[in-house]
């Protein structure tokens, strides 16, 4: 055999350390360090071993585990092991709410044209990803899943498109009776803990982006059922602009988290939306009473797909008025 023809140590050894297996060529790619395709090259046939997504939380623009070390599994609708969830805990959702109160200056100082610049922009990515995103609501067993998608994007749009009008609608200049202008101004209220519905893509969006063009910041309780959908999103608010902090998104029970953020001082309001028990929801507004919260808890069950209208987006502002001399 001539030198040209005599395999190299380094490629030789490589092909050794691959075992023979069951002919299904599974992590042989991982192996040899190839990638994709190393399979074939060792004729072991074409399949692999996919690699399995963790599922983390998101809080302050980062991916923790929970600081508890626990997960739950997620299952398709067909009953079908998906992945892995973290389980956030109360040591979570104070992390989180550190994160949102961190970031609540900063977001909240920021121009309402620029907001709705940014959640534009998360649009934009959201849609860049609308294939993953199809397969995910689909395994979660929501019908016409492409639809829902775009129905998401566009709910996106809707609410940039509001970010610099909202101001002119909810507030006004008020006639009295003297020299002076009176004008009530809307401002955002500050962090806002949010408990997402059941519908994971949609509804998760409905009840985020109106929070954050206002200018709030959020801590979400994602649906516990179909969470991956939300995590998901997560990755498309944390590669957009959105600064950290601004959504911290955290998975696990509802009716574990909710409790301690209802309680917690440092958040200022409360959407109870995805709360169905009854019992839970009465617990929570009671906790929210502690330091005066705004709690929204709509009355009937939502109609994702219609005109949202302006309701959320005023739910989370508190109005400003300022009386200013005439003449002066």
């Amino acid at each position: 055999m001539s030198k040209a023809e005599r395999p190299s140590r380094s490629r030789a050894g490589k092909q050794a350390t691959v075992p023979a297996g069951d002919g299904t060529g599974e992590g042989a790619g991982n192996r040899t360090g190839e990638g994709e395709g190393a399979g074939d090259r060792a004729g072991l046939g074409s399949a692999r071993l996919a690699v399995r997504k963790t599922y983390k939380l998101y809080i302050g623009g980062a991916f923790p585990r929970s600081e508890s070390g626990r997960s739950y599994a997620v299952a398709s609708s067909r009953g079908d092991f998906l992945a892995n969830a973290s389980r956030a805990s109360r040591k979570d959702a104070r992390d989180a709410v550190t994160a949102a109160r961190k970031a609540f200056g900063g977001w909240s100082g920021a121009t309402a044209y620029n907001r709705g610049q940014v959640l534009y922009r998360v649009a934009e990515m959201l849609e860049g990803r609308r294939a993953q995103f199809v397969a995910e609501l689909a395994e979660a067993g929501t019908r016409k899943a492409g639809e829902v998608v775009d129905a998401a994007v566009d709910r996106l749009v809707w609410y940039a498109g509001w970010s610099d009008k909202i101001a002119a609608v909810a507030g006004s200049s008020n006639p009295v009776a003297g020299p002076y202008f009176n004008i009530s101004t809307p401002e955002p209220t500050g962090v806002v803990a949010v408990v997402a519905p059941d519908e994971p893509l949609l509804g998760l969006v409905s009840v985020i982006a109106p929070v954050i063009v206002t200018g709030n910041t959020c801590v979400v309780v994602a649906s516990e059922r179909a969470p991956l959908p939300s995590i998901t999103l997560a990755e498309v608010l944390a590669t957009s602009d959105l600064p950290g902090g601004v959504v911290n998104i955290l998975t696990g029970s509802a009716a574990e988290i909710a409790p301690w953020l209802a309680a917690h001082m440092d958040v200022n309001a409360l959407d109870l939306t995805g709360v169905t028990d009854e019992g839970l929801s009465v617990a929570c507004e009671e906790a929210a009473a502690e330091n005066l919260k705004r709690v929204f808890r709509p009355a009937v069950a939502i109609d994702w797909s219609a005109d949202p209208g302006t309701r959320r987006l005023t739910a989370f502002l508190e109005t400003k008025t300022v009386w200013h001399p005439t003449g002066v």
